[in-house]
This record gives C-alpha cells, structure tokens and sequence, in this order.
C-alpha cells in the first residue's frame, strides 16, 4: 500500500507545529531583525509577519481541508492553478525548507560543540532522520517532549528578565519602513513551520476538522510567547545589545543577573532547534514525496516504507542533501535564502486560496486575508537582504528553467 496512515489528532498536530515554529524565531532570528529594524520597530515587525502568517495560515488550512494528502501548496497549486505553479511552489518549498535544515543544524552545533559545529550538525540530521524513519507517530511524541522543554526554558528565561525590563530600552528610536520590512520577512522563518501541519495532511485523522483547528491554535500560541520573549530581550538588552548577541536569551539571564541559568538557556535551545530540525525534515520529505509521485522529481523517492508507512527513501534523500549543505552554510545567509523561497511558497498557496472563492467559502474576509497575504509575501520577499534575494529568485529561475525544458522534451 503506497499510503501514509492517518495517526494524527488536533493535540498531536498543534504539537507538531508549535515543535516546527518554537525554536527558529527565539533562538536565531531575533538578532538580525533588531539589527534592521531596533527596538520599537521590531515589535512591528514581529506584528507584520504573524499577521501575514495568520493570513498564510488561513488559506492553507482551506486547501488543506479540501486537498488532505500530503506535499501541501506543491499539491494546492498544481490543483488551482496549473502544474507549473505547484512545481514552483513545490521547489520552493524544498529548496528553501533544506536550507532551514541545515541552518538549524548549524545552529545545534554552535550551541554544543562551537568548536566542531560542522560534525555536531551531522550528527544531529542522522539522529532525527533515524527518529522520523521510525513513524510519525514516533515524530509527535519525540515533538511533544521537546516543546514541553522549550516552553520550561522559555518561561524561565521570562521571569528571570522580568525585574529587569526597562521601558526606556523597548522603547528605542525604531528603524525605516524597509528595516521593518526587512526584519518582518526575517522573522516570517520563525513562523513557517505551521505549514508543517499541512503537509502531514494525509496522516491527520478527519482532516476537514483538524487541520482548520490546529493550524490558527499553533500559530496563535506561537505568536504570543513570541511577543513576550520579544519585550523581555528588549527590555533587557536594548535593541544595539540585541543586534549584536549571537546567543541573546542567554545573555538576558547573565544581565539579569543570574549567569549560573546561562547553560540552562544553551541547553534549551539546543533541545529547542532539534525539534525544529525534526518537524523540519519531516515536512521537506512529505513534499518531496509527492513531487515525486507525479514525476517531478524521481519516481524511487515516491515509496513508503510498508512497516512505518513513511516515505523512507525520500526523507533518507532529504539528510544527504542537508548533511551536504552543512559543509558549506552560512546560517543568517541560509535564513535569508530559504525566508525568500518560502514566502513565495505561500504567495502560490494565497493565489490558489483565493479561488475557492469561486466555488466555496465566498465569504469576504477569508478572500480578503488571502489576498493581503499575496501582496504581503511578495512584498517581504523583496525587501530582504539583496544577496538572499538574488540567491533566491535565482534558484526558482533554475528550477523553472528546467521544467520548462523537461516539458519541451515531453
């Protein structure tokens, strides 16, 4: 049989996003968005991107619930608006989801070993390649344990920067209007991961329930520890302090005068980024294979493993590449590029939204959040980093350039 099994309820799919989202934003991604946009101007910024997230979020869990296999906007795109838009999508998302991968891994090695971060990093995509080969059930138990960890080390690192918060750092001069877009489509990568829900929709029971539920709970409980750890890193560090951390929550622990806890935080985001990595690769591999089942990509990655029923050969394809790119990655140059692949990812999953309204859902605000989360993709997308920008666009051209000459031979 060359299907997954349907395992998954509302609690372990919400699980699954909240361990695909916690992690990125916190650990890595706050940094570089205080450096474009400062103090005040990184709370907008934060603003921005949960509301095109929300946006995001709600056309995906519309196509979601009438398209429940797996591949997400590969398979909404392809369905709405032709096979070359869900190619698109579909390489975006693969592309882009393996450069998060390693720069996860990365990461996990710079908080470990950051004398050895290359060997830690593979190591690291070994291990949860071996978790996820063993079902997806075993991914949303392993996903919950760690969620439950980070959301311990997060709330410690909140009390802990709470008697220290000054209104006067938070409240630093913000940064331009392209700062804030710039810091927007940065922190857009912390929000990303509730696609993962998604792309498991062929393993989540009564998906036509589940994931409209599951999607808007992750991202919102997302969004708001977000906001909270935000106020406490500024309040804490100032936004020049922030910019400049290369480890910032456990630097507000130290300010705060409790440097003894700094190894609790390391530890916490080590544990944090791996349930990123894990929910991560997990995705990548479900749309892999379903690109490779029309033929996309090719056609050996499209088998499920007949005990685990998971596609085995294309998460196995997945680690390679990503073990790969570990020898080369530069982990903000890799966030850059994969924010600007994903946010055209789901520009195509809001066009493809956005003709439901011919034939369901004709309700104005769904289309209207559908259509402020096109413009807004595309418009985060081009105010990022200009190397991030060319990279990015740069590879889809590659990747449409050889559908298109593939089509030609066909």
């Amino acid at each position: 049989m060359n299907q997954l099994a349907r395992r998954l309820g509302v609690p372990d799919a919400v699980v699954i996003g909240l361990g695909s989202m916690l992690g990125a934003g916190v650990f890595v991604v706050f940094a570089p968005a205080a450096a474009a946009a400062g103090g005040v101007g990184l709370l907008a910024a934060l603003a921005l991107a949960g509301f095109i997230a929300y946006c995001n979020a709600t056309s995906s869990a519309r196509l979601a619930a009438r398209y429940p296999e797996s591949g997400g906007t590969y398979v909404y795109g392809r369905e709405r608006l032709g096979p070359f838009a869900g190619f698109v999508a579909g390489w975006g998302f693969v592309v882009g989801k393996t450069a998060s991968c390693a720069a996860m891994a990365l990461t996990i090695g710079a908080y470990l070993w950051p004398g050895q971060a290359r060997l830690v990093a593979v190591a690291a995509v070994v291990a949860v390649t071996a978790v996820n080969l063993r079902g997806i059930a075993k991914t949303a138990t392993a996903t919950r344990i760690l969620v439950l960890v980070v959301l311990a080390v997060l709330a410690l690192v909140a009390v802990a920067g709470a008697t220290d918060v000054s209104i006067a750092r938070i409240d630093a001069p913000g940064g331009s209007a392209r700062g804030i877009l710039t810091a927007a489509g940065l922190l857009f990568f912390a929000f990303a991961g509730y696609a993962r829900i998604a792309t498991l929709g062929e393993e989540v029971r009564d998906p036509e329930r589940t994931i409209p539920r599951a999607v808007p709970l992750a991202l919102g409980l997302v969004l708001v520890i977000y906001l909270v750890v935000a106020v406490i890193a500024l309040g804490v560090l100032g936004p020049d302090r922030l910019a400049a951390s290369t480890a910032p929550l456990a630097e507000v622990v130290t300010a705060a005068g409790l440097p003894g806890l700094a190894w609790v935080v390391r530890a916490g985001a080590t544990v944090a980024v791996t349930g990123v990595l894990l929910s991560l690769v997990a995705g990548v591999g479900r749309t892999t294979l379903a690109m490779a089942r029309r033929r996309d990509l090719p056609a050996a990655l499209a088998a499920v493993h007949p005990v685990h029923q998971v596609p085995h050969r294309a998460e196995l394809a997945v680690a390679a590449v990503v073990i790969l790119v570990v020898t080369l990655a530069d982990v903000r140059g890799a966030i850059g590029f994969s924010s600007v692949t994903v946010l055209v990812y789901y520009a195509i999953t809001n066009a493809a939204a956005l003709t439901l309204g011919r034939d369901r859902d004709r309700k104005l605000p769904v289309q209207a959040l559908a259509g402020a989360g096109l413009v807004g993709c595309i418009l985060l997308a081009v105010n990022l980093p200009l190397g991030s920008v060319l990279a990015g666009f740069g590879v889809l051209a590659l990747g449409s350039a050889w559908y298109a000459l593939r089509a030609a031979r066909r």
